[in-house]
């Protein structure tokens, strides 16, 4: 099986313009995702609409591709970038460019989803703690997770699921495991293809999640479980954590 990685980096952010080219520890964030994820896939593809990310990857020697301004997710200008830059790759692999330290594990993670043929997307979640605060687990912003026996999402919700009935609240965490989603996703290029053309789902405008319109139209998405944590940086206060990160973990 053929994997490609496409790492989409925006620009125009709106919290923190001009992220990818945020410097960590005398190198971009866009940098630090690329490196870490051809640790694991040689394919790796930056799909950006900015000239001056396209120039700065180039400069380090990364693969880079312009696609559109106009898209609406990086699901959309994933597709776009295999169109131009991949074709023949069976897997197309996700990867957010503000990621930093995703790991290899969580990479090979998400391939071994594919082992199962009827995979059609795969993501990955995270144990919530058991001893952790039930308010980081409430927060809408971390999403979580439930799935079946076979490891296939059932739903994904900013609110927590499931509702443990009769318990105080509190003591949820300890009282059952919950899963939190990582925003990976790979897909198979017909899944790809399939989603890019895909209105708005009544679900997806609820929640604001683009994988319940994945769900809802019947795709299957394998989950895989990781233990390794994720800082995305979306804020500039972000950045300082992850640079305290690597102050006191050194590189990955």
């Amino acid at each position: 099986m053929k994997f490609i990685a496409i790492i989409p980096a925006r620009y125009a952010s709106t919290r923190f313009p001009g992220k990818p080219l945020a410097m960590l520890a005398g190198k971009s964030v866009v940098q630090r995702v690329y490196e870490q994820v051809t640790k694991t896939i040689a394919r790796t593809i930056v799909a950006t609409d900015d000239q001056r990310i396209f120039e700065h990857v180039t400069g380090f020697g990364g693969n880079v591709v312009m696609t559109s301004p106009h898209h609406s997710s990086g699901t959309d200008r994933c597709w776009q970038a295999y169109q131009l830059w991949g074709g023949n790759e069976d897997v197309i692999i996700n990867v957010q460019g503000d990621e930093p330290f995703v790991h290899p594990q969580q990479i090979e993670a998400i391939m071994r989803c594919f082992d199962d043929e009827k995979t059609d997307i795969a993501t990955l979640v995270k144990p919530f703690d058991a001893n952790g605060d039930y308010a980081a687990l409430e927060d809408p912003n971390k999403v979580k997770v439930v799935f079946d026996n076979a490891m296939n999402a059932l739903y994904f919700s900013r609110s927590v699921i499931p509702c443990l009935r009769g318990i105080d609240q509190h003591l949820w965490p300890g009282k059952h495991q919950f899963y939190t989603h990582l925003g990976m996703y790979a897909y198979r290029a017909r899944a790809l293809e399939q989603i890019a053309q895909l209105p708005q789902s009544s679900l997806e405008a609820a929640e604001r999640l683009e994988q319940l319109r994945w769900l809802q139209n019947g795709l299957r998405i394998k989950v895989g479980i990781t233990q390794h944590s994720s800082i995305g940086i979306d804020t500039e206060h972000d950045l300082e954590r992850a640079r305290q990160f690597l102050k006191d973990h050194g590189e990955i």
